[in-house]
């Protein structure tokens, strides 16, 4: 394909705008509460969360962070919650890969949204899924009060961090805190249930109860500093572990701590020499079409992201709606399952759309999952799939049955799984190919991703004939004027929800990336997984 193509000029104009817009609203969520909050951090000594984070990591080192856009526009109401106010990812501390979470206290003093909970226990699952150690940054004021109600009392909110605390422990996942500001309530359990915790003099606290609980609750007059401070916690309560001076003496000693530790067994993923891609990693701007309904070569993306742009292509004139190949990627050993998004004739001769799942394309999906679990194969799922084929001969084909196949295999699978989600993700095509509720080590998105039970257009239609169909039932008349206002809204409405921001803002994907970090991402996840050994796989019941 020619650069000099206009419809690959196109698309690549069209994707550098999409990724201009992702790196301004980045640069606003990266200020957190604001240029004020920062300023008030360091008058009083204190490092902010981001700054803590990359003091911490191994200089040069990549850094992948997670859940960016969670609470983005969410919470208005409440003057926002950027990034969740936490800071979380994937780091390398003294040359070891670990998960760091950091509170950022620039937002409402670090205080937990619902979000926020939510954000953290993704952080703690990533640390058991891949058996990473973990490293908090605690400087927060507890659960945000108005907001109470939806982050206390249920199985996914506050209180199952405690939870996770102890699983980790008995797992024998390594923990490690550093109180660097407030930590009451509840929240002063985290750091005191992991193996080792730090405070910072002055600026560190820690207690069940604060100055003015304690005065309401028992009439005892006590000053911060004494009640929990440094000094207190870890001289008298011995509750703390180490005491120190300042932020990056603390953070210098994490350093210390972490590389002191001893070397676990891995999975054993097999990975050679890294070799960069024959095709430009941004090639990808070029061949990735700027509207969702346009085709592409699938093959041609392909070779944009794997080693020599190498691809060894499992049953390639069978099923072709799905692109099933094994590959290297950064030299890891990988099985990729990829949607076609070329309209290819089947064998009987018949035409099929890309982007769609039919029964023969199940078919090849689940063997390859199969094999890639018996041969310890990591598996990378590349999204632009609007769902299985529908219509009379479909169903009378059983895609139904070979649907459920695919799904099973995916739900079963016990090698790590990665979805990157390049375009659309709707329905059950989203569920096959390994969505958020199919457990993938990581999920990500680019910025032309579109997550939801079906397009935009094609909901709108739905959703107004339906209010029509209402309208007409209680004898009101309908014009093709209001037909047509009640479609723009609808639509409009729904574009908003399948958009990767609203789906990163509730967490549904870890990240949005620019897609020349997509071989970075999968490395790093490969390489997180790798610490964590591979259960039995058990594929229960398959229909054949």
């Amino acid at each position: 394909m020619a650069k000099e193509n206009i419809d690959w000029n196109k698309n690549d104009d069209a994707m550098k705008l999409l990724l201009s817009k992702l790196r301004r609203k980045l640069d606003t969520i990266h200020l957190g509460g604001g240029q004020k909050k920062i300023d008030k951090q360091h008058a009083k000594g204190k490092m902010t969360a981001r700054e803590r984070v990359s003091y911490l990591i191994d200089k040069g080192s990549s850094f992948l962070e997670l859940g960016e856009f969670a609470g983005y526009e969410m919470y208005e109401e409440h003057g926002g919650c950027p990034a969740a106010g936490v800071i979380v990812g994937i780091g390398y501390v003294s040359k070891r890969q670990c998960v760091i979470v950091a509170n950022d206290a620039t937002v409402k003093a670090g205080a937990w949204f619902p979000i926020t909970g939510k954000k953290n226990l993704r952080a703690q699952e990533i640390a058991m899924e891949n058996r990473l150690p973990i490293i908090y940054l605690v400087d927060s004021a507890g659960v945000y009060l108005p907001l109470q109600d939806e982050i206390f009392p249920d199985k996914e909110h506050f209180g199952r961090i405690f939870r996770n605390n102890a699983k980790m422990s008995s797992m024998g996942i390594i923990q490690i805190s550093a109180i660097m500001g407030s930590c009451v309530a509840g929240g002063a359990y985290l750091p005191i249930m992991s193996d080792e915790a730090l405070i910072v003099e002055k600026t560190g606290s820690i207690f069940l109860a604060g100055p003015y609980l304690v005065k309401a609750a028992i009439g005892e007059q006590v000053d911060k500093e004494t009640l929990g401070g440094a000094s207190t916690q870890s001289e008298i309560s011995g509750v703390t572990d180490y005491k120190m001076p300042d932020d990056p003496t603390c953070l210098d000693t994490i350093r210390d701590l972490m590389d002191k530790i001893g070397a676990f067994d891995k999975a054993g993923f097999d990975r050679a020499e890294p070799v960069a891609p024959k095709k430009a990693l941004d090639d990808v701007y070029g061949i990735f079409p700027e509207l969702p309904t346009k085709p592409y070569d699938t093959r041609e993306l392909l070779k944009c992201l794997v080693d020599d742009s190498k691809i060894t292509e499992y049953k390639k004139g069978y099923g072709k709606t799905i692109v099933c190949a094994y590959a290297r990627i950064d030299g890891w050993s990988v099985g990729i399952v990829a949607n076609n998004r070329l309209v290819v004739k089947n064998a009987k001769g018949e035409m099929q759309f890309g982007g769609v799942i039919y029964s023969d394309s199940a078919d090849k999906a689940t063997r390859f999952i199969l094999n890639c679990n018996q041969k310890k194969i990591p598996l990378v799922f590349l999204h632009d799939v609007t769902g299985f084929m529908v219509g009379k001969r479909s169903e009378h084909g059983g895609i139904i049955k070979d649907g459920a196949k695919m799904v099973n295999a995916v739900s079963n699978s016990t090698v790590p799984k990665f979805s990157i989600v390049m375009g659309n993700s709707y329905g059950a095509g989203n569920y096959a190919m390994c969505g958020k509720a199919y457990d993938p080590r990581l999920i990500v998105a680019w910025p032309t991703a579109k997550i939801a039970v079906m397009g935009g257009s094609q909901a709108a239609k739905v959703l107004t004939q339906i209010q029509l169909s209402t309208r007409k039932a209680k004898g009101e008349e309908v014009d093709p004027k209001l037909e047509t206002e009640l479609f723009e809204k609808t639509k409009q409405k729904y574009d908003q929800q399948t958009s990767p921001y609203y789906a990163a803002a509730r967490l549904w994907v870890d990240a949005i990336i620019d897609p020349k970090r997509t071989r970075e991402v999968i490395s790093m996840g490969i390489e997180a997984a790798n610490h964590a050994p591979v259960e039995k796989f058990n594929v229960g019941v398959i229909q054949t």
